[in-house]
């Protein structure tokens, strides 16, 4: 394959990516608020589930139909030796394409700078005997409890705070918050999409709040003191993207004690995967028609003038 075909292939992936992607974001943004809404009525464990996933929908979906349908058809069905050269429009939307690509590695490599240096000051924060208590890493996360928090607690809400560490390590959460940062806004200079990510994060505390409760008034009530605590303890400041801290969210303290004191069922079941997953099987044998390919580059040729 020469250099110009496989340039034009780059070019016409990243462009289809921009526009699936755009396309995606935008149905899933229309539905952001009833999908938040459905969330907080559900367990909050299925409704982190439900708001991680739309979030990562449309760069997920639009990134298998081009590797499936758009990049295999060109492959296919251009000649190598066309020499047509890509118009104004398709070169547009593939810088679009790789700019919030682009874009979107670079937070995430900025996140993991940022919690490595956060990290450093907490454990100098640590050993000063300061009260630092905190999820660090993210394939191999640790929990870092200093002297100052286990001075500060008594033992049933050290073992309480442990817990909810514990579930987030679980839950793999610092691995979630590293895909969220590396998931592409709709627009470059703008994240898109961010209500999802927030409320991710607050279901995410409350799902973790949860599984350390496990449902039994005592641990619910040493955990809520345990909360109030740290508060009081901890100076605000912003935590590390790729760490989980105890307090977390000072604005979503006060929503947090609450629930554990007074917890309130969920009012939603969680949703099946099962139409997600035959909607999928019954898309993968559509796109492995021939047909399929040809449609597509068809319209990929024309896009391309």
């Amino acid at each position: 394959m020469t250099a110009p075909y496989l340039l034009r292939l780059l070019c016409l992936s990243l462009a289809s990516f921009f526009l699936l992607h755009f396309l995606l974001a935008a149905v899933v943004a229309a539905f952001a608020g009833r999908a938040l809404r459905a969330a907080e009525a559900m367990a909050p464990r299925a409704g982190a589930r439900l708001l991680l996933g739309l979030r990562l929908l449309p760069p997920v979906v639009a990134a298998l139909l081009v590797a499936g349908v758009c990049a295999p058809s060109y492959l296919w069905l251009e000649p190598e030796g066309t020499g047509e050269r890509a118009g104004i429009a398709c070169i547009a939307a593939a810088a679009l394409g790789g700019w919030i690509c682009a874009a979107g590695i670079a937070r995430a490599i900025g996140a993991a700078v940022r919690s490595r240096r956060y990290l450093r000051q907490c454990r100098a924060a640590a050993a000063a005997g300061a009260p630092v208590m905190l999820l660090a890493g993210v394939f191999r996360p640790r929990l870092i409890v200093s002297r100052g928090v286990r001075r500060a607690l008594d033992a049933e809400q050290l073992a309480a705070a442990v817990r909810h560490e514990r579930a987030h390590r679980t839950s793999r959460d610092n691995l979630k918050r590293l895909l969220l940062a590396a998931a592409p806004g709709v627009f470059p200079f703008r994240g898109g999409l961010r209500r999802l990510e927030r409320g991710w994060a607050r279901l995410a505390e409350w799902a973790a709040d949860d599984r350390a409760a496990a449902g039994d008034p005592d641990r619910s009530l040493a955990l809520a003191g345990a909360l109030v605590r740290m508060a009081r303890l901890v100076h605000a400041s912003e935590a590390g993207p790729l760490a989980c801290s105890l307090v977390g969210d000072t604005a979503e303290l006060a929503v947090r004690v609450e629930r554990l004191l007074n917890p309130v069922p969920a009012r939603s079941r969680p949703i099946l995967p099962w139409p997600a997953l035959l909607a999928a099987a019954g898309l993968s044998v559509v796109l492995a028609q021939p047909g399929t390919l040809y449609t597509a580059h068809r319209i990929l040729e024309e896009f391309m003038r």
